[in-house]
């Protein structure tokens, strides 16, 4: 049986070769361009790993894993990213995997998704997972994994990250949010 995988990226480019690669390793490859768009796939026809982009338009990489963790806890996924490093961006919690963009190597990144398919993901089902949001100085937009709808926060109000914790403005669920700082990714050239 050839199993399916969701590629999630903004960058059409990416995209292509990305698929292209994963299709010429024997997997069936579908892709969305962000978070939105991945999630009506997974509800249309849930593939057997998603990767993901970290930074996209609309619902980013970290918006759509927390909705993924809360709301389909055994699927298996990867984040990929050129602008966090490993160190800002832990496994486990967040994805199952993290790889950065240019630095990897690519039998690596294939043993990766094949041990991923071959172990099943063994997670509480039901279980809230934190909302992962970027530290700065300017508010951001959050989607709560209830209800998929985006609001403002101010993570910064008084110099210092706060809240940890939030109610979804529009339903009222209690969100847990997990800061990391950006980590620009430096080129390895």
């Amino acid at each position: 049986m050839t199993r399916k995988i969701l590629l999630v990226d903004d960058e059409p480019n990416i995209r292509l070769v990305l698929g292209a690669v994963l299709e010429q390793a024997g997997y069936t490859v579908d892709v969305a361009e962000d978070g939105y768009v991945a999630l009506r796939k997974v509800q249309q026809s849930r593939p057997d790993l998603v990767i993901t982009d970290l930074r996209m338009p609309n619902m980013n990489g970290f918006e759509l894993l927390s909705v993924l963790r809360t709301r389909y806890p055994e699927l298996p996924t990867i984040a990929i990213s050129g602008e966090f490093l490993a160190v800002d961006v832990q496994e486990g919690p967040l994805a199952d995997a993290f790889f950065q963009k240019g630095n990897y190597a690519l039998p690596d990144f294939l043993e990766r998704i094949s041990a991923l398919l071959r172990a099943p993901v063994q997670r509480k089902s039901h279980t809230q997972a934190p909302v992962w949001a970027p530290t700065g100085d300017a508010p951001v937009m959050l989607t709560c994994t209830s209800c998929l709808r985006s609001f403002p926060i101010d993570l910064c109000e008084g110099g210092s990250p706060t809240p940890r914790r939030t109610n979804c403005i529009l339903c009222g669920e209690q969100l847990d949010i997990q800061l990391i700082a950006i980590g620009v990714a430096q080129s390895s050239t």
